[in-house]
């Protein structure tokens, strides 16, 4: 059976004999294992990681980006491969997951810039004869700690653009779904990447504590439950570091009477239950706004039963399973609240059966309607395929469903209207909006983030935002006088 190991200083080992089983879905089988580190795999992880960011925060920006660039190339050489890491170990279709190491690249390709990004400003003459500029300049020894549902795409989000910036990057993905990290590593290496630069550690909680506290990693990024998001950006903040740490979500899609309908139901069924539900930006919540709603409903309907859900290997999936049989149990509970809070049960999904796969962790497109602000399926991230349908008398109570969530990661409208639009995107309180648009993931040269329980941290996800997280800015004020004594000066400066 295979054997996952860590990625560090270039080379696939490690000193701890305790592993963890990595599972396929599909099958609910055994795969693989993977190494539960220990503090020795830890130790050496950060002591390379260390002694490599000296020598790379010398690189210029330029050698750095051509670095990249080789990178790119080989990323989209290897695409297929990636693609199918992932879907082995997610259960996600191909086509999803190939889109998802798409998105990640797309980061990559904005790192090649990184000569531009981290140009500063400069300002002549702010005083007689002094002039003054800025420079941002790489943190050191930075970690992310991604979660299950995208292996490549998140970490993707972050270790580029920390390693243009200068920075060394430690990365502990999910024990999950560890491979394509260990491959995306691999990758960077054969890129020209000095070894050590970004190093790979697989393990629990207990190497998650060990990043926390450790005094020479100088920032963390994070994307997981909100549970957990708060407690890293917590217990990092104790520990002097800077950190992004993207939580849970519950993405609301609002249809108003004007809506095209037809289109809104296109953009809900792929946005709810495309890789199973299983996403941070995934619609979970549909507010039909006035008496669409029958209508919206019945069209759902139709449509979530015509979904194949199939294990990825099937051509024609529309949906694999969820990640573990942990996860598919707590889905059918809250499905199950659902009924029991009086909730109206319209598609079930909980009694697929695929033959040859009984034993895989499959759900089927769920859908409730009539559900109130009161239930459980309402107030939870259920992190799979269940949408729920809120009936709202008109815009304000549309936006005050939006508005009231605790958590605000992205939200989205369907409407003909201009105005409305206009008024939506300017009055809700989310960090992510689209209007005509189900899943409002910003490209590469944007940012990502929500507000409210969705993000903890000042800065969101790549873009500009990223390139600000994993620099630190440096302001210098500078006077060259000529035979000038001025003399002491005991005031503010002023000009």
């Amino acid at each position: 059976m295979e054997v996952i190991k860590n990625y560090i200083n270039g080379k696939k080992i490690n000193y701890s004999n305790e592993f963890l089983d990595v599972y396929d879905p599909s099958t609910g089988e055994i795969i693989s294992k993977v190494v539960l580190s220990n503090n020795k795999d830890f130790s050496k992880t950060v002591e390379s990681s260390f002694n490599a960011q000296k020598q790379w925060s010398q690189v210029t920006p330029l050698k750095r980006s051509r670095i990249i660039s080789n990178y790119k190339v080989l990323i989209q050489e290897n695409i297929e491969e990636l693609a199918k890491i992932v879907s082995r170990e997610h259960g996600k279709t191909l086509d999803d997951a190939k889109g998802s190491v798409t998105r990640g690249l797309e980061v990559v390709e904005f790192a090649c810039g990184i000569p531009h990004l981290l140009k500063g400003e400069f300002s002549n003459n702010v005083g007689a004869n002094i002039d003054s500029w800025s420079m941002r300049q790489p943190l050191g020894v930075c970690a992310g700690i991604t979660p299950f549902n995208f292996p490549a795409m998140v970490p993707m989000w972050m270790y580029p653009i920390a390693i243009a910036c200068g920075n060394s990057f430690i990365l502990k993905p999910s024990e999950k779904d560890p491979s394509c990290s260990i491959k995306l590593a691999e990758l960077f290496t054969k890129a020209g990447l000095p070894d050590g630069v970004f190093n790979v550690i697989n393990g629990n909680k207990n190497i998650v504590d060990q990043i926390i506290e450790e005094r020479n990693i100088s920032a963390i990024s994070f994307v997981g439950s909100t549970n957990v998001a708060k407690y890293i950006y917590e217990k990092s903040a104790m520990n002097q570091k800077r950190v992004q740490a993207l939580g849970g979500a519950k993405n609301h899609l609002v249809v108003m009477p004007d809506a095209n309908i037809d289109q809104a139901v296109d953009g809900i069924i792929g946005a709810a239950y495309g890789s199973a539900g299983e996403r941070c930006m995934a619609v979970s919540v549909a507010v039909a706004v006035g008496e669409i709603a029958d209508e919206l409903v019945d069209k759902i309907k139709l449509k979530s039963n015509e979904l194949v859900v199939a294990p990825w290997t099937t051509n024609d999936a529309d949906m694999g399973p969820v990640i573990s049989k942990e996860h598919k149990k707590n889905i059918e509970n809250l499905i199950q609240s659902g009924v029991d809070e009086g909730a109206n049960l319209v598609v079930d999904g909980r009694n697929v059966k695929i033959q040859g796969y009984e034993d895989g962790y499959f759900i089927g497109p769920t859908l409730f309607d009539h559900v109130l602000p009161t239930m459980q399926i309402y107030e939870k991230e259920i992190f799979g395929p269940v949408l729920s349908v809120v009936r709202a008398e008109n815009y304000k109570d549309a936006l005050n469903l939006v508005n009231n969530h605790e958590y605000g990661n992205g939200t989205s409208i369907y409407t003909s209207s201009g105005q409305v639009a206009r008024n939506f995107t300017t009055d809700c309180k989310i960090g992510m909006v689209g209007v005509n648009v189900p899943i409002p993931v910003p490209m590469a040269f944007h940012s990502f983030g929500g507000w409210k329980n969705s993000l903890f941290g000042d800065h969101a996800m790549h873009g500009k935002e990223g390139v600000n997280f994993y620099t630190k800015l440096k302001t210098i004020t500078s006077r060259w006088p000529e035979n000038i004594n001025v003399g002491a000066e005991f005031v503010m400066p002023v000009n």
